[in-house]
Parts: structure tokens; sequence; C-alpha cells
């Protein structure tokens, strides 16, 4: 679709001006290249139907500028997000809006070909639905029932899929997933992509939104205001998404973010893990039990671990559980990272909770597929039948 770093690069600009579009000499001032080059890139871009003419805007001198934009539904990215006990899809635009969601119950411990045809089933349901169509009535457990949704006339690019860690993200292969040991090496992006027939992407949910919400704000809406964060998903279970330097850190092995699995209490209670007093068994107890004052201080004990260590711009906190009460979340997590930053003299570290519940996790899935397309690092290795040369991991 796109040919070489200079043409993702031109695209990315055309995303992020949006509606009002960007000048040939607006896009050679800002990304380095001659006007020839430019104009060349663009020229191909619009024979692909990706950019299309915006108008013209009064130049300083001369002619009126020829203005262009991105041609949104020119591509769309399937992200999935599979959790303990549920599935979201959705269909985004190259512009990374959401053109149609779906949710459906799964049962993540299932027979792994009732998963992936649950899998398979909404990635089907989701290219031919109708704007943000509504939920499933799928079981997960490979009933197919998601309903026929017309015909498949979109131009699909890949699918992103979003899982609890931990998981081995260059080869989309799963490792032992917290509680459902039996996932242990299975190729979940090889199985996926034979039964889709797309491109697949693999990686943990936390990954996943952390690179959609980094995503978000550098289009312009603010998500994390820019710079290091780190995002916090409570929701059947309690993982990390770290962006540092610009780029979504996964680590060596790509296990970077298991944030959940730092013991707190070396008498505590056994985790799903086989580990005993680790944050998440802490945080899951209080939150059955009700006390969301208690979850939101063993959530801001880990928080505040994490803001010495790596020394991050900002928390982001999210999913469902975070959700149904987000102030008494953020509330909770400051105080604690507050009385932290005191004691070492420095300043205070922002804690914001996203909107959306689970959502983000599914938008950000989309993103894997997407964000090499624009030249964004992040969710570029991994591919299965993409190029995953346009970014680059720490």
């Amino acid at each position: 679709m796109l040919r070489g770093h200079n043409a993702a690069l031109v695209l990315d600009l055309l995303r992020s001006a949006g509606g009002d579009g960007i000048s040939r000499i607006e896009l050679a001032e800002r990304t380095g290249l001659t006007p020839q080059a430019v104009s060349k890139i663009t020229a191909r871009l619009r024979a692909e139907g990706l950019a299309t003419g915006a108008g013209r805007r009064a130049s300083t001198g001369g002619k009126p500028r020829t203005v262009l934009r991105l041609v949104p539904d020119a591509g769309h990215a399937v992200g999935l997000h599979l959790d303990r006990d549920g599935l979201t899809a959705v269909l985004v635009d190259l512009s990374g809006a959401v053109v149609a969601s779906r949710a459906a119950p799964l049962d993540l411990g299932a027979p792994a070909d009732e998963v992936l045809t649950a899998a398979a089933d909404a990635v089907a349901a989701i290219r031919g639905a109708g704007p943000e169509a509504g939920t499933g009535t799928g079981t997960g457990g490979g009933t197919g029932s998601w309903g026929g949704e017309g015909p498949e006339g979109r131009a699909v690019l890949g699918v992103g899929v979003a899982v609890p860690g931990p998981l081995d993200h260059r080869g989309g292969v799963l490792h032992r997933v917290t509680g459902f040991p039996q996932w242990d090496g299975y190729p979940l992006r090889d199985e996926l992509a034979a039964r889709t027939g797309l491109p697949v992407v693999v990686d943990k949910d936390t990954n996943a939104a952390a690179l959609g919400l980094a995503l978000r704000t550098a289009c312009g809406d603010g998500a994390t205001d820019g710079g290091d964060f780190a995002y916090l998903h409570l929701g059947t279970g309690l993982g990390a998404g770290l962006f540092l330097g610009g780029e979504l850190h996964r680590g060596a092995r790509t296990g970077a973010g298991e944030f959940g699995h730092q013991t707190v209490r070396l008498d505590g209670p056994e985790c799903g893990c086989g580990g005993h007093g680790c944050i998440e068994a802490l945080c899951l107890a209080a939150v059955a039990r009700g006390d969301v004052a208690e979850a939101a201080r063993v959530l801001g004990t880990g928080a505040a671990n994490l803001v010495g260590l790596l020394d991050i711009d900002r928390v982001v906190l999210g999913g469902r559980t975070v959700a149904a009460d987000p102030d008494a979340y953020v509330r909770g997590v400051r105080a604690v990272i507050d009385e932290r930053t005191r004691r070492g003299g420095i300043a205070p570290v922002p804690v914001a909770a996203v909107e959306g519940g689970d959502r983000p996790v599914a938008e950000g899935a989309a993103q894997l597929i997407l964000a090499p397309l624009f030249g964004r690092t992040g969710g570029t290795n991994g591919t299965n039948g993409a190029d995953g040369s346009a970014g680059r991991e720490r």
C-alpha cells in the first residue's frame, strides 16, 4: 500500500491534519523533503486513493495553495480484544475512527479451536457490520452466531489482536496466560491468519491500549498529554503498557509490563501465576470484597514503584474495573504516588483515567496494524504478511 519511509511520513502528516488538510509546501517544510519529492509522493497517494484534494488555501504570495487530506475509508483495520470472559471487536479507519464495534461473551478457557472460531467469526462479522454495531450473541465457544451484516466491501489491511500476557509478540505465540496455562506455546498469530486470510499482529492487551493512547495524543486529542507514561489496566487481570522515549517499550523478549506480578507482600495469598503476594491477587481480592479504597491503595503502591523506577511523566488508568468508579481509583492511586514523590522531593506525577472501559484495548489493537503505515513505532514486529519495517522496539 505504501512505498517507503518518506511516503509514511507524508501520510502521517495528512492524518494529523484531519479534515482541514495540509498543503504540499507545508508537507515539504515539515518532512524536510524537496517539493519535487513531495509532489511525486502525493501524486502516488492520490492515485492509490489514500489522499484527495481539500480545496485551496490563500498563500502569502502567488497562487493559492492546493490542500490535500487523508481519505479515511481507503483502508481499515480490525482490532480484537480477547479477554478472559469476553471478546470486543472494532473496525477502525485510517484516521483512527471506530466505524463499527461488537462485543460478545468469551470463555478463554474453552478449547483453542472454539476460541479461534469465535475470533474468526468476529472478524468476518465486523468487516461487514453497519456503523457502531451492537452486541453479538455468540458465547465465545465457537457458535458463530454474530449474524449477517452484509457484504465485505471494506478494504481491511489486517487484524490486531490484544490478549492477556505474557506472550511472544514477535512470533505471535502465547505463553502461560495467568489462569489459562493451556495456551502456553500456542501460535495464535499464525492460526488466526490462516482462518481469516489476513495479516495478523498479536500483542498484550496493555501494550495495545498504550499504543492507541499514544497515537491519539500524536493526532491531537491529548489522551496522555505526551511524554512518557504507564497505562495500568485493571479488569479481569492487572497489567501495564509502557510508552517510553516516544516508543512502546516491550523489552528484549517482548515481555515487559507484567506489572500485576510484582510481589508486594512476601507472605501474601497465592496468585494465579503461582507466586504469592502479587499486586494483581491483592487488588482483585479487594475488588471482590467491594473495597475500592483498598484496591486503589494497592494499585497505587505498584504505580508508585513504577514512577520511582522509570521516572515517568504520567500514569493512566483504564479497564472495566477502573471505569466502574474512576474518581475513586484516580484519587487513591494519586494519594499513594503523591506521598512517595513528596518523600523524594520531586514534582507530583499526574494520574488520570481513560474513558471507555476495555474498549481502548480493542482500538489500540487495530493500531497494531495501522501504526506502521504512518511510520509510527510500536506494533511493527511480529506481523504475518505485513511489512514491519516502519519502527523499532526498545
